[in-house]
């Protein structure tokens, strides 16, 4: 357990935070304090009903020595013990180092990988997933720059994804999603074997990515739609390059001034992921580190359409309940991706 001096500075903390929040008027530090008051509120809950639990133990068992009261007293510590060791556990999980991206809306970035046609209709499939996923969470989508094959799969779909926790919730999808099923294409009925990949990063504020305009050259040209459909008549479209890294951002879907805006905010967070991976050398700096090449051998989760199953190969999950998960119903594989994180970062803490 964490030493009580450092739940008394936390809750001293917590306490200031909430003082200065009724003194201030500048809007940049209301928002970076209330941020701060939000993450400790929780944890400020837990250490109160820590304590109260560890009040009513000692009262447990100062009635120990009245012989008619200690059985009924012997209950209670045993309850209050068993209280103490959970919250406990819960103070340790929510004082672990908090990704400070997890509360960042998302960009969500989605191309077939080996597979031809079936993959992009894969990768159509998938985004339908995520589209009904984040409908079910009250996520906010638009939909960047899509780009549509002839029979309707996907060969590329940049989404925005805005709402509380998107990024948090969102993060373990990086990367290959491999599918097992027998294609529309196929007339022999034969099981093949396809690949999307995922990559999702947090979108970034102004205040943490600096692009220099010197850096960018910025291109306009005529926009066309899914299969030819609301074709611009004029010049819409925007393609921003970033010179020095040599990303390149495209946003179609509006007028010229919303692309640019849109486009600059698609680079603004993939140049902070970039930043993000290099100072936490977890990976590498360029994109395929996060998705890995499309080959199928890279996956990290196998959907198994005649066997309407789902494999997460990170945590051996295994969950027959494809039309489910297709369908949007993400929370149980998210859910045990989380708890994965979390216990596999507890253990680094008990080492």
């Amino acid at each position: 357990m964490l030493p009580r001096d450092t739940l008394d500075q936390i809750t001293r903390r917590f306490e200031f935070l909430e003082a200065r929040l009724g003194e201030v008027s500048d809007p940049a530090e209301i928002a970076s304090l209330s941020r701060e008051y939000a993450g400790l509120k929780e944890v400020v809950a837990l250490i109160g009903a820590w304590r109260a639990a560890q009040a009513a133990l000692e009262e447990a068992e100062a009635m120990r020595d009245d012989p008619e009261m200690r059985a009924l007293a012997e209950e209670e510590a045993e309850a209050q013990r068993a209280r103490i060791e959970a919250l406990e556990r819960d103070l340790r999980v929510a004082l672990l180092p908090r990704d400070a991206a997890d509360d960042r809306p998302g960009i969500l970035e989605i191309r077939p990988g080996t597979g031809g046609e079936e993959a992009a209709l894969f990768a159509a499939d998938l985004l339908r997933m995520y589209q009904r996923y984040a409908e079910a969470q009250g996520w906010g989508v638009e939909i960047v720059e899509i780009a549509h094959t002839e029979l309707g799969g996907v060969k590329e779909a940049v989404v925005r994804v805005q709402g509380a926790g998107v990024f948090a919730r969102l993060k373990y999808e990086s990367g290959v999603h491999r599918v097992q099923r027998v294609p529309s294409t196929e007339s022999g009925g034969r099981v093949h074997t396809s690949a999307a990949t995922v990559a999702v990063l947090p979108e970034a504020a102004e205040v943490d990515v600096e692009i220099d305009p010197n850096d960018l050259r910025i291109d306009t040209m005529r926009a066309s739609g899914a299969g030819g459909q609301h074709v611009n008549t004029t010049d819409s479209a925007v393609r921003i390059t970033h010179l020095p890294s040599g990303i390149v951002v495209t946003s179609s879907e509006k007028s010229q001034h919303q692309n640019r805006a849109i486009a600059l905010d698609i680079l603004r967070a993939k140049l902070f992921d970039a930043e993000r991976r290099r100072s936490t050398e977890a990976r590498a700096a360029d994109r395929r580190a996060q998705v890995g090449s499309g080959d199928r051998s890279e996956r990290i989760r196998t959907y198994n359409f005649p066997q309407g199953r789902l494999t997460d190969h990170r945590i051996n999950l295994t969950l027959y309940k494809l039309d489910q998960v297709m369908a949007g119903d993400l929370d149980e594989v998210i859910d045990a991706l989380s708890a994965h994180d979390q216990a596999a970062r507890l253990a680094e803490m008990d080492q």
